[in-house]
């Protein structure tokens, strides 16, 4: 099950009036976009919400309305929507982008962190030429995948894993073991490039 950001504090209530619909459209995952309030200064929104790319000088920060949620000090941004259980299956499109980092992370994390760096992160990273997976601050080198021009990620909530996937031949490259403790959600974050995000897909099938 996939919620509206905006609606995770008012859980229970939003369960109790859309839990049926949610079930319905069980096999199609996650659809969101990028929330623009989270986004850090030096990335900028396009395609309706759903790329984001990073400028070296970014955005005037007094330009920006002032908000809790913006994160502060590294080049982040999270997706409109949470996921509280269910399997999800989204891709991301990588443009002229040699260091980025995808994944989830738990919906309260602080605005002040950077996606992998805590275990309130669950994080595939790509830098140098080189994929690794990302837990709290230590890497493990992944192996059988080079530099793509898109990547999935494979998210099962109730078996505690998120999965990188080779889009090319729709195989699981690497499974990181996680350790929800609530509702998560996916994050995003880069330091040249840009990346497009495409989410509403049905869980390839072989996956």
């Amino acid at each position: 099950m996939a919620l509206p950001i905006k609606h995770s504090l008012y859980l229970s209530r939003w369960v109790a009036k859309r839990l049926g619909i949610a079930a319905a459209g069980a096999r199609r995952g996650i659809s969101f976009k990028l929330e623009e309030k989270t986004a850090h200064s030096s990335l900028a929104l396009f395609k309706d919400d759903t790329g984001v790319k990073y400028g070296m000088v970014g955005l005037e920060p007094t330009k920006l309305a002032l908000n809790v949620e913006r994160f502060r000090e590294w080049a982040m941004v999270v997706a409109d929507t949470v996921v509280t259980s269910g399997r999800h299956y989204w891709e991301v499109t990588v443009k002229r982008s040699q260091q980025f980092r995808v994944g989830v992370a738990d919906v309260d994390i602080s605005r002040d962190s950077c996606i992998g760096v805590d275990d309130y992160f669950w994080v595939f990273t790509y830098v140098q030429h080189k994929w690794d997976t990302m837990l709290a601050n230590e890497k493990t080198p992944i192996e059988g995948i080079g530099q793509p021009e898109k990547v999935g990620l494979l998210l099962e909530y109730e078996a505690q894993k998120l999965s990188l996937v080779d889009v090319s031949r729709v195989a699981v490259v690497r499974t990181l073991q996680t350790d929800f403790r609530g509702l998560v959600v996916p994050a995003f974050a880069l330091w040249d490039g840009e990346l497009l995000t495409h989410s509403g897909l049905e869980v390839p099938e072989n996956l």
